[in-house]
């Protein structure tokens, strides 16, 4: 049955009194609606312009928890990945931490060639104590003992043959080799002992030296034992009183008083080659020369000894049959020998000093055979 009613066959029309029909009438809003087709057209820049101004703005922090914004707005892909350092942080690839080089280590010394000799300190330049080379060789764990080696040992025997040609002279002949002597030994002494320029104390030793000359020559060789005794005990009393007034520590003022004292002595005791006869001097000069040069010869240790023993000893046969000694100088001879080679011995305590082994190295060889020379010389006589 149609929706249409008749009523007495005319069709019956609801709307026919004026009402209007609602499928006639179009729904219209009366405020903004949204508009699907339409674009309006941004550019790039304001975009940029528009992100920058929201970016400086403060963002307000959301509580976190059940029901927040945070929960039911999640952040976009984008952001989620910006929270962690952006895209780039998850696929960029690693990169390599730069490992920091090992220090390189310091370029160790050169070894010094078989044939190059010791390698020499340069020696100080005051005249306070120090701790002397010896003493740091022995901290380290070095042998503290340098033998002066061959050139030392070539002046010396040149010296001691100088000594044995004055001697042939007379005593005034031997005067002068034996200035040189005693000033060699006053001054290798100090640098032996650390003490450098020190230039009093090798001033006040060496002028032992020369008034125990002077003695000597102004008493005769009959009075050499008092001439250097004596002055030997006045120069140990003027080496005390000049201590008395120096201003140094207690310890560096017996140190130095202890050093002069051994000098002076030593530069004394020298002039025993001007009281002793001259066929001694000639004898213990050549012996001494024979003695440091066989030492100074690259052998072994006890095979070196030996052989010094027997080059003095055969020196003091050769130079006695040239003088009325004759085969007692065999006897002059290895005593002077055994007195140069601890003399040599003494002067090699010092690691390493060139200016030692030029100086002490070369006079105190001569200067510690002196008393043998002396003695020897008269009882052989």
């Amino acid at each position: 049955m149609s929706n249409d009613q008749y009523y007495g066959g005319q069709q019956y029309d609801p709307y026919a009194n004026g009402q209007q029909n609602p499928a006639d009438v179009t729904q219209t809003w009366e405020g903004q609606t949204w508009d699907t087709q339409y674009q309006p057209a941004v550019s790039y820049d304001q975009i940029q312009a528009a992100q920058a101004a929201q970016a400086a703005q403060p963002q307000p922090q959301a509580p976190v928890g059940h029901g927040s914004q945070a929960d039911a707005y999640p952040q976009p892909y984008e952001q989620q990945y910006a929270s962690h350092g952006g895209p780039a942080a998850y696929y960029a690839e690693p990169v390599a931490e730069p490992v920091a080089e090992p220090a390189a280590a310091p370029a160790a010394p050169p070894a010094p060639a078989a044939d190059a000799g010791p390698a020499y300190s340069s020696p100080t330049t005051s005249g306070n104590t120090r701790v002397t080379d010896a003493q740091r060789a022995r901290a380290e764990g070095r042998s503290p003992i340098i033998d002066p080696g061959m050139q030392p040992a070539v002046l010396t025997a040149l010296l001691g043959l100088l000594l044995a040609g004055g001697a042939s002279l007379g005593s005034y002949g031997l005067l002068l080799p034996l200035v040189l002597l005693q000033g060699l030994t006053a001054a290798g002494w100090f640098r032996l002992n650390g003490m450098w320029p020190a230039r009093q104390g090798i001033a006040l030793a060496f002028l032992g030296g020369l008034v125990a000359d002077a003695a000597l020559l102004a008493t005769g060789r009959e009075h050499a034992a008092a001439a250097i005794l004596g002055t030997l005990g006045v120069w140990v009393l003027l080496c005390l009183v000049l201590q008395l007034r120096s201003h140094a520590d207690p310890d560096e003022r017996m140190y130095g008083l202890m050093a002069t004292i051994a000098s002076a002595a030593l530069t004394v005791v020298a002039t025993g080659h001007l009281g002793a006869a001259p066929d001694a001097v000639v004898v213990g000069g050549i012996a001494v020369a024979a003695a440091v040069l066989a030492r100074a010869l690259p052998l072994p240790g006890p095979v070196s000894l030996v052989a010094a023993l027997l080059a003095s000893a055969g020196a003091g046969i050769a130079a006695g049959g040239f003088t009325d000694l004759g085969t007692s100088g065999a006897l002059l001879g290895l005593g002077a020998g055994v007195c140069a080679l601890v003399g040599l011995r003494v002067a090699a305590y010092d690691y390493p000093s060139r200016f030692v082994h030029m100086t002490a190295g070369v006079a105190l060889p001569l200067t510690a055979a002196a008393p043998a020379v002396y003695l020897l010389g008269r009882a052989l006589a």
